[in-house]
């Protein structure tokens, strides 16, 4: 089986993949302190549990702090199969339609390829993660950039962090967009302000693009959200996973 990883700034997400088929995946989070060894021995640790064997492994990471030890490990602990990290060089088939390629994190360039070959274009891809990235894809497949925005956790930290009256709550639907409490106004002011953001710049990049074939939601924070963003049309929680598996298929 194919195991692929995509190290993100908050969470780790690894899937293995049978073909085209998912067969099993794994969130855990993300230490950019951690060692090759110890990430070699954590996954390991992963694969044994469900008795799985691998066949090749592909990578991506937005941590660069986290790129020389996933490097270290894969050659370490996975020097017996193929294995591959999306960096330049590596053939995706995506052209990157902006002033500058470089600066595109590796996990922006396999969802594009992942949604292109899924959903077809123009689509969008909102990431629901450390921060709330909006990719924007072509007709033709092409990565034409995006908006950033703070994530939900981020928020609510920031929140808690610099008003002195206000504290850490759970981020979560409040019963109305009334709050009663401080919980709830909170949780209100954040939860609904968010769907009204993602549905906003999606409408303005809708304005320029023209009409899309599909708004596609992922990430770790997607399920909190995005069902009260109207312009969503679809969910694919694994599509950094299944990019991945199309770009090893391309290189190796």
């Amino acid at each position: 089986m194919l195991l692929c990883i995509d190290i993100g700034n908050t969470n780790t997400v690894l899937a293995t993949f049978d073909g085209d088929k998912l067969v099993h995946s794994w969130r855990i989070n993300t230490d950019p302190r951690s060692t090759a060894d110890e990430l070699g021995l954590m996954f390991r640790g992963l694969l044994s549990g469900a008795e799985v064997e691998i066949s090749g492994v592909a990578a991506c990471s937005t941590v660069p702090a986290a790129l020389r030890s996933v490097r270290t490990m894969l050659d370490r602990y996975y020097a017996h199969v193929p294995h591959m990290i999306v960096e330049p060089g590596v053939r995706t088939g995506v052209q990157l339609a902006i002033d500058n390629p470089k600066e595109v994190g590796a996990d922006r360039v396999v969802n594009t390829l992942a949604t292109y070959n899924l959903y077809g274009g123009p689509s969008i891809v909102v990431d629901f993660g450390t921060t709330t990235n909006f990719d924007v894809i072509s007709g033709r497949g092409e990565f034409l950039g995006g908006a950033f925005a703070p994530g939900i956790e981020i928020s609510f930290d920031a929140l808690a962090a610099r008003a002195a009256q206000l504290r850490k709550v759970e981020a979560a639907r409040p019963r109305s967009v009334i709050g009663k409490n401080t919980v709830e106004c909170l949780q209100a002011g954040l939860y609904f302000g968010f769907a009204g953001q993602v549905d906003r710049i999606v409408e303005r990049m809708v304005e320029e693009l023209g009409p899309v074939k599909a708004v596609i939601a992922t990430g770790g924070l997607a399920p909190l959200v995005m069902k009260e963003c109207r312009t969503i049309t679809h969910h694919e929680p694994m599509i950094t996973l299944i990019g991945l598996r199309m770009v090893y298929d391309r290189n190796v």
